[in-house]
C-alpha cells in the first residue's frame, strides 16, 4: 500500500528546489528543513539581513515529520503524579509549562506574521479515556493545571458524547488557553514559502558528516556536495545522528496514522454536528484522534522503537489497528473509508526533556522533540538562532537548564530495553488504542 500523508496531500507542494552540487561557502548553515530548521532561518534571516543563510534538507523541504504530525500546539501538557501542585515535581512541572506557553505563542506569532493558512483553532483539547480508570486524581489536575495558567475543566458521560459525538470516550479534562490544533502540512510549507530572499534551500541533499576547518570554520560534507560555513544549527531530530552527533542521548520513533474521507452531512449530523476537536490519551502509547474542520478523522494508534521506514505490508497492518480504533469510536467507519495512512518519526528522550546545546565551536543541534515538535520545534529554531548568535534570554536559559535528555544505555542494551518498555505501556494502553 501507499506510504501517502493526507496532510501533505491537502497542502500540496511547494516549487521543487534543486540539490547541492559541488562546494559552496555561507554564514550560516541549517541542517532539516522542518519546523525547527524553517524558524531557525527566519530569525537568523531576521538578526543577520546581510549574511548568507543556507538550508538542506534531504528530502523535500516541509514533507517530513515536521508535516506528519497529529498537530496540536502545546502549551499545557498532561500533569503526571509527581507533577501536580504541591509535590517535589511541581516546580519543574511549571518551568516546563513556561517554555510551552511561549512555545505555544511563538507559533501564534508566526502564523499572523507570514499569514499562513493551516486551519489554526485557538479551542483546547481534551485528554480523554475510555477507561475512567485512566483518568485519575481529576481535581488535583485541574488544580495543577490551572495553577499554570491553563483553563481546564472535567467532562463525563453525556457532557463529553455532546463535545464529541462518539460514546467511545467515557472521561475527560478538556484544557485550553494555550493549547491549540492546526494542519501540521500546512503550517511548515507556510514557513518555507515565506522564507526570505536571502535564505537558498537545497532539497534532496544529504549531510553525511562534519567536519572542522581552519579559521573556525566548519564543513558540511555531502554526498554530491558541500558546504562551508562560519556557523551550523542541526536542526534534524529524530535524525541528528546522520550529521555526526551520536551523543545526544535521544532516539527514533515511528508513529502511522490515518484519515478517512470526509463525512456525510447524514454522518455529521448523526454524530451531533460537534465543532472539530483534539483528543490525546493520558497513555503514553494511547490513541491520538482529531476530528478535522473539514470532517474528517484522524487516528494515530501506533507508535514503534525504529528508525526504519514501515514496509507496504508492515504499513498495512498497522492500517489495520486504525480501523480497529476508528470502529471502537465511530462504528460506521471501516477500512474501505480510510484515505490516506502515512508514518512518521519523532525525536524521544528518556527524560522527556530535549538535548539543545553547542556541541562544539560553530555547532549548534537540538533533538527531543518527545511529541510536542509544533510549539517546542517553532520556539526551537528561534533559540537555537538566537543562541547562536550571541543573543541571550530567560527563555533560552530555562530551555537550557531543563535540556537533560537522560542517561540512555548502550545498544544492544537499549533496543532490549526500548522495546520491552514498548511492550508494557502498550498493554497498560490497550483499552485507549
Amino acid at each position: 500500500m501507499t506510504n501517502e500523508c493526507g496532510w501533505i496531500a491537502q497542502a500540496g507542494s511547494s516549487p521543487v528546489r534543486g540539490s547541492l552540487k559541488g562546494t559552496e561557502k555561507a554564514d550560516w548553515l541549517i541542517i532539516g528543513a522542518g519546523i525547527t530548521g524553517l524558524n531557525a532561518a527566519h530569525t537568523l534571516a531576521q538578526i543577520h539581513p546581510q549574511a548568507r543563510i543556507v538550508i538542506v534538507d534531504r528530502q523535500r523541504a516541509a514533507q517530513g515529520a515536521s508535516a506528519r504530525n497529529s498537530g496540536f500546539a502545546v502549551a499545557h501538557e498532561h500533569p503526571g503524579t509527581d507533577e501536580l501542585l504541591g509535590s517535589k515535581g511541581f516546580a519543574n512541572y511549571q518551568v516546563d509549562t513556561e517554555i510551552s506557553r511561549v512555545a505555544s505563542l511563538e507559533v501564534r506569532q508566526r502564523i499572523a506574521r507570514h499569514g499562513i493558512e493551516c486551519d489554526f483553532r485557538d479551542d483546547g483539547y481534551f485528554f480523554a479515556v475510555s477507561d475512567p480508570g485512566k483518568l485519575t486524581q481529576v481535581e488535583d489536575k485541574l488544580q495543577t493545571l490551572r495553577a499554570v495558567g491553563a483553563s481546564a475543566h472535567f467532562l463525563q458521560g453525556e457532557a463529553l458524547y455532546h463535545k464529541l459525538g462518539t460514546r467511545h470516550y467515557q472521561a475527560a479534562i478538556w484544557c485550553g488557553n494555550g493549547n491549540a490544533l492546526l494542519q501540521p502540512a500546512k503550517y511548515v510549507k507556510g514557513l518555507l514559502d515565506a522564507l526570505p530572499a536571502s535564505v537558498t534551500l537545497y532539497e534532496n541533499t544529504d549531510i553525511t558528516g562534519l567536519e572542522r576547518l581552519s579559521q573556525g570554520r566548519v564543513r558540511a560534507n555531502g554526498v554530491a556536495g558541500r558546504i562551508e560555513a562560519q556557523q551550523v544549527l542541526v536542526c534534524l531530530n529524530a535524525f541528528i545522528s546522520r550529521s555526526g552527533i551520536d551523543d545526544s542521548a535521544t532516539f527514533a520513533m515511528e508513529l502511522s496514522a490515518s484519515l478517512t474521507r470526509q463525512l456525510t452531512d447524514a454522518e455529521y449530523q448523526a454524530i451531533g454536528a460537534v465543532e472539530p476537536w483534539g483528543v490525546l490519551s493520558t497513555r503514553p502509547l494511547g490513541a491520538t484522534v482529531r476530528l478535522t474542520p473539514d470532517r474528517r478523522v484522524m487516528i494515530r494508534n501506533t507508535a514503534e522503537y525504529r528508525s526504519r521506514d514501515l514496509s507496504a505490508s508492515e504499513l498495512r497492518v498497522r492500517r489495520e489497528h486504525h480501523v480497529l480504533g476508528l470502529q471502537r469510536r465511530f462504528p460506521f467507519l471501516g477500512a474501505q473509508d480510510i484515505q490516506y495512512t502515512w508514518t512518521g518519526h519523532l525525536s524521544a528522550s528518556r527524560s522527556g526533556q530535549p538535548y539543545f546545546a553547542k556541541v562544539e565551536e560553530g555547532v549548534y543541534a537540538v533533538a527531543g522533540c518527545n511529541g510536542s515538535g509544533v510549539a517546542r520545534g517553532t520556539l526551537w529554531g528561534r533559540l537555537l538562532a538566537e543562541m547562536s548568535s550571541g543573543v541571550d534570554s530567560p527563555v533560552l536559559q530555562s530551555v537550557m537548564r531543563r535540556a537533560q535528555p537522560g542517561w540512555l544505555p548502550p545498544k544492544p542494551l537499549l533496543d532490549i530495553g526500548a522495546m520491552l518498555r514498548m511492550r508494557v505501556e502498550s498493554v497498560r494502553a490497550r483499552t485507549e488504542i
